[in-house]
């Protein structure tokens, strides 16, 4: 299905076929306008969303089987076809177990955003020559505030790294999709390309996914998207200690912020062996990349389109 399909009728009739050209996001807010976010910043408001419309959507993306995706609902997002993902916000039900709580259930849904998948390929060709320490390839982390692209460079890493060139053989690469943002698996299946020797763990928790790939896959790299958890950093060392580099993503808003949870997380003696990449966004669309060493000293920076 195209994306707009799963908007209400009353708003596709108010949309011209341009309308998503360029887009990010689709906010609806029960009580607010249709909210079109795009690359370059620019905004676009339709209509006005109410609990009918809602309703509406709902139905178009559950199949009218709202209950089909209630265990999707419990993590806040779900992906569609086409590797679309969509976030979620309504009144939250948890459940009590021992000292810890977990979310039981999501209802009333009052808000969605649908970001729209856009493969960006040869966005982080400019980067690759920097990830290589000879034949090998460094533990890389891509930093940036939410929004600005790190999953989308982080991608079309995995997919150039995995390909290989004339240069360099193709790297099996073992990617932990937690969140199904990276590979946008839709039953199981990615929807984006990540190369010819990648294998995907798709909704799985990274501290599992990294060790059950280490053990089953003999992977060469494993890429990881948001790590912020202690057990994550700590599923990081241990892969760095068995020699598999480590391609991941940090929200941060600067170098000295990144190297600052790194130490905290126990990544301190890698450094000699790691790339920070920084992503700026500039207000017409494109990024600026800054790669550092590992102990934050800057190597080059350039800029990247956004398309």
């Amino acid at each position: 299905m195209e994306i707009t399909e799963y908007l209400p009728v009353d708003f596709r009739t108010q949309m011209e076929e341009e309308t998503l050209c360029g887009a990010e996001e689709i906010r609806l807010r029960v009580g607010q306008p249709l909210e079109i976010l795009y690359g370059d910043e620019k905004e676009k408001e339709i209509g006005l969303l109410t609990e009918a419309h809602m309703r509406e959507v709902l139905n178009y993306l559950s199949g009218y089987s709202v209950y089909a995706l209630e265990e999707e609902l419990r993590q806040g997002y779900f992906t569609l076809e086409g590797g679309h993902r969509i976030g979620v916000s309504g009144r939250a039900s948890y459940e009590k177990h021992g000292t810890s709580s977990c979310m039981k259930l999501l209802s009333c849904i009052s808000g969605l955003n649908i970001r729209l998948a856009h493969e960006k390929k040869g966005c982080a060709s400019v980067l690759i020559p920097w990830l290589y320490c000879g034949e090998n390839v460094y533990h890389t982390f891509f930093f940036a505030p939410p929004g600005v692209g790190k999953t989308t460079y982080l991608r079309d890493c995995i997919r150039l790294l995995s390909k290989g060139n004339h240069l360099r053989a193709g790297k099996k690469v073992g990617v932990v999709d937690e969140r199904s943002e990276i590979a946008a698996c839709y039953r199981g299946i990615p929807q984006n390309d990540l190369g010819p020797r990648t294998d995907v763990l798709d909704n799985c928790p990274k501290e599992h996914g990294i060790h059950m790939l280490l053990r089953s896959m003999s992977p060469q790299i494993i890429a990881v998207d948001e790590l912020g958890l202690p057990e994550d950093f700590a599923a990081v060392a241990d892969c760095a200690r068995c020699g598999v580099s480590i391609l991941g993503t940090i929200h941060a808003g600067s170098v000295l912020e990144v190297l600052h949870r790194l130490q905290m997380g126990g990544l301190d003696l890698i450094r000699s062996q790691m790339r920070l990449i920084g992503l700026q966004r500039k207000p017409d669309g494109r990024r600026i990349l800054t790669v550092y060493e590992g102990g934050g000293n800057p190597l080059w920076q350039g800029f990247s389109e956004p398309s």
